[in-house]
């Protein structure tokens, strides 16, 4: 009987009893008494590469709500975990990271895998704590530690985000738990109603942008729209991109004829479209209102200019606004959001015929979105041009699907593992990304777990975001290249078989559609290697695209 395993063993049962589910573990020797009981209570997803099972983790608390633990050994093991650990953070995703330590005595006298790990998160966690080698005179403590880190990771003052547990263990590390400390009586907690103080009644002309995470309630927020006679724009990470919301937006407001509104109604996180935050902070500029609900804004888009916060959630935020337009209608003029329709139908339109049927990086997006929604697949997009490209040509769908992206960091890292976790949790899932992203977290395809997880990779040889940026322009050829535009060297489809993935290489619209359906019903992550033009060809076709649009609304 070990006091080691006791302890682990009371972390997990709260943890279970909080309604935790899944844990991602590292082989390691140090962390033997966290793997074991982890592997006792909860399903277990064992990962390799420290790095990949962070972000593993990452995926499948994405798909889920509740927090993952993940598990690693000691030293750089622990540090691996850093670039998922700030992902979390960042994109408010709930996390707990359990890093196995040396004891006390083994630290400063050169024993091997031994660094110091307390504090190796600190400006990227919601809280840390390094309770010790486990003792049997604090077991009244473990419960408490366990209950305080699932609920700083779920939901605490700053939202959902990581929790880091240092935990240190001395040999044997191999014993089984005796009894586990009893679990208190719930303590009553009073709770207020949310009320939401809307300030000044809504009214004028207006505009509601839905970011990810805005609602769960599509309906009810276009409801209000329709209320108000306001448009919705939404992001295709809100879930709210439905018939009578704008999509198009990013082309829309490029136009010169873009009318300025008189509210502005941010909810969720931001979109990536800077012509759409520049629309805002013109609207801004020039005497709008601009209401943040459920602060994302504040910190992650700076160049807003934000005149109220109302820091209550947005659902309840939707409902009472919801409410007050039905008791206090105001003047509504229903010419502001037919004119928003009109726009969006013609910015459709012209999207599409300049698009026509040849295989591009924004038809790809478009063409996996409508999958997507026939098919109740989760989207998981990554950054640079395939969440951009996604963000300004999915169209409105009846069914949108979800989709999940690392935007917190916004980088390209843990792409492919955060995917495969999100299919661990039972969703069907196609990722969308560049090469480069497939190639830069290849090593998540090692022991490829078993997952209903098709990987989408747009073949365009390099970094095709940079060509878009003013070095394109203002550099040689050859120094672009070399080091912004970075072509592989390896060929994409080769890297995928060499790990066991089976490979389909479209070139067609029609060759892309049927891969999607043929690897809609696999349990196994397979690859569709779209080859799409070069990264030049990208530019202008986005170039024609918005010109063609500005061309439709003039």
């Amino acid at each position: 009987m070990s006091v080691q395993a006791t302890f682990t063993a009371t972390l997990v049962d709260e943890w279970v009893h909080a309604g935790i589910t899944d844990a991602v573990i590292c082989p390691g020797s140090r962390s033997t008494p966290m793997a074991l009981a982890l592997a006792a209570r909860l399903n277990v997803h064992v990962r390799l590469d420290e790095r990949s099972a962070g972000f593993f983790a990452l995926g499948l608390s994405m798909a889920t709500g509740m927090p993952t633990v993940v598990c690693v050994t000691s030293g750089t093991a622990a540090a691996e975990l850093h670039p998922a650990v700030i992902e979390a953070h960042q994109g408010r995703v709930p996390l707990i990271v359990c890093t196995a330590d040396r004891p006390p005595e083994l630290h400063h006298v050169g024993a091997s895998q031994t660094i110091d790990q307390v504090g190796l998160f600190t400006t990227s966690t919601r809280w840390a704590c390094d309770p010790g080698v486990p003792e049997e005179s604090q077991t009244r403590s473990w419960r408490p530690l366990a209950a305080r880190a699932f609920h700083e990771a779920h939901g605490g003052p700053l939202g959902p985000g990581p929790v880091h547990l240092n935990l240190a263990f001395r040999d044997p590390l191999v014993g089984d738990p005796g009894p586990l400390p009893a679990r208190p009586a719930p303590a009553s907690v009073a709770t207020a109603a949310v009320s939401a103080s809307l300030g000044a009644p809504l009214s004028g002309t207006g505009i509601i942008i839905a970011g990810a995470n805005a609602t769960d309630d599509p309906a009810e927020l276009l409801l209000l729209g329709t209320r108000l006679g306001w448009p919705v724009l939404a992001d295709p990470r809100s879930g709210c991109r439905v018939p009578g919301t704008i999509a198009a937006a990013d082309a829309i407001v490029r136009a010169p004829q873009a009318v300025l509104p008189e509210t502005v109604v941010l909810l969720g996180a931001p979109w990536l479209s800077k012509a759409l935050g520049g629309y805002v902070s013109e609207a801004a500029a020039n005497g709008a209102r601009v209401i943040c609900v459920d602060p994302w804004w504040q910190w992650t888009d700076p160049t807003v200019v934000v005149g109220e916060f109302h820091h209550v959630p947005a659902k309840s935020w939707i409902k009472a606004a919801l409410e007050g337009a039905n008791e206090s209608p105001s003047r509504v003029d229903t010419g502001w959001l037919e004119t928003w329709q009109i726009r969006e139908a013609a910015a459709q339109g012209a999207i599409d015929a300049t698009l026509g049927r040849e295989l591009s990086e924004p038809l790809v997006a478009r063409v996996v979105a409508r999958h997507a929604s026939a098919d109740d697949v989760t989207v998981m997009v990554a950054a640079s041009m395939p969440m951009r490209d996604l963000e300004w040509f999915a169209p409105t769908l009846e069914a949108p699907p979800a989709v999940m992206a690392n935007r917190g960091a916004n980088g390209i890292d843990g792409v492919v593992s955060t995917a495969l976790g999100i299919a661990a949790s039972g969703r069907r899932t196609v990722a969308l990304l560049g090469d480069l992203a497939f190639l830069h977290d290849v090593s998540g395809l090692v022991n490829v777990p078993e997952a209903p997880c098709t990987l989408v990779v747009l073949d365009n040889g390099g970094g095709g975001i940079f060509s878009f940026l003013p070095q394109a322009a203002a550099l040689d050829h050859h120094r672009f290249e070399l080091l912004f535009g970075t072509p592989p060297t390896s060929d994409v489809s080769d890297v995928a078989r060499g790990f066991g993935l089976e490979v389909r290489d479209v070139t067609t619209v029609r060759e892309l559609e049927a891969a999607l359906n043929e690897t809609s019903g696999s349990t196994w992550p397979s690859l569709v290697r779209v080859k799409v033009g070069g990264r030049a060809e990208n530019v202008a076709l986005h170039d024609a695209i918005n010109q063609a649009v500005c061309h439709a609304l003039t």
